[in-house]
C-alpha cells in the first residue's frame, strides 16, 4: 500500500443518503466551470439551478451503483455505465430550471452526445471535489474506481471537459483527446482504454 493510499479516505458508492453531500460538493467545484456559467450565468441563480442540475444527474445514476465518493460526497465521480438510456416520461429538470437554462443545458447536451464515439463506453460525466478537500486526489481516487470498471468490462472510458487546464490534468492521467468541439463552448472529448 502506498503512502497516499494510506491517506486516502474509503471509497464508497452512494446512496440516496449521500444525495445533499454530493449535491453541495459539486455545486461549490463547479462554480467556476465553463460549463456550469454557460449554463447558469446568473451568480445569483447558480446555486440553485446547479444543485437541481447536479441532483437530477445524481437521481438518475444512484440507482445503478455508478456513483463513487470519498467521505460520503467530499470528492464524487457519477459514472454512466454502459447501458441503454432509461425511457423518462418528462423533463424533470423543466420544473428547477428556467426555459433559457433548460435550452441551453439541452443544446449542450445534444452537442456533446453527437461527439461521442460509437460503441459501448463507459461515460464519466461528472468528477468534482469540495474545494475544502482540495488539493488531496481524491479525484483521481474516485475517477479510478470507474476506470476499474470500465477495464473489467473490457471497454474504454470517455469523458468530455470544457475547462482547458483539466485537459493536461486528464492526459497526466492516461487520457487522450479524440474529438473537438466548437459549440456551444469549447469541449475536448477525451478516452482512456483500449478498445
Amino acid at each position: 500500500m502506498t503512502d497516499l493510499e494510506r491517506r486516502t479516505p474509503e471509497i464508497t458508492v452512494a446512496t440516496p443518503a449521500d444525495r445533499g453531500r454530493v449535491v453541495d460538493s459539486l455545486v461549490a467545484a463547479f462554480a467556476a466551470d465553463p460549463v456550469l456559467t454557460h449554463l447558469f450565468p446568473d451568480p445569483a441563480s447558480y446555486p440553485r439551478h446547479a444543485a437541481a442540475f447536479f441532483g437530477h444527474l445524481f437521481d438518475k445514476r444512484v440507482h445503478r451503483g455508478t456513483i463513487w465518493t470519498i467521505g460520503r460526497g467530499a470528492s464524487v465521480a457519477i459514472w454512466e455505465p454502459p447501458v441503454p438510456p432509461e425511457p423518462q416520461p418528462a423533463d424533470p429538470l423543466a420544473a428547477h430550471l428556467p426555459a433559457d437554462a433548460l435550452a441551453r443545458v439541452h443544446a449542450y447536451d445534444a452537442a456533446v452526445h453527437a461527439a461521442l464515439p460509437a460503441g459501448p463506453f463507459w461515460y464519466l460525466g461528472v468528477l468534482g471535489t469540495h474545494p475544502d478537500s482540495a488539493g488531496r486526489r481524491w479525484g483521481h481516487a474516485v475517477m479510478r474506481a470507474g476506470l476499474a470498471r470500465a477495464a473489467a468490462d473490457g471497454l474504454p472510458a470517455v469523458l468530455e471537459t470544457s475547462n482547458p487546464a483539466n485537459v493536461e490534468v486528464y492526459r497526466r492521467a492516461g487520457w487522450q483527446v479524440v474529438r473537438e468541439i466548437a459549440e456551444p463552448l469549447p469541449t475536448w472529448i477525451m478516452r482512456q482504454g483500449d478498445r
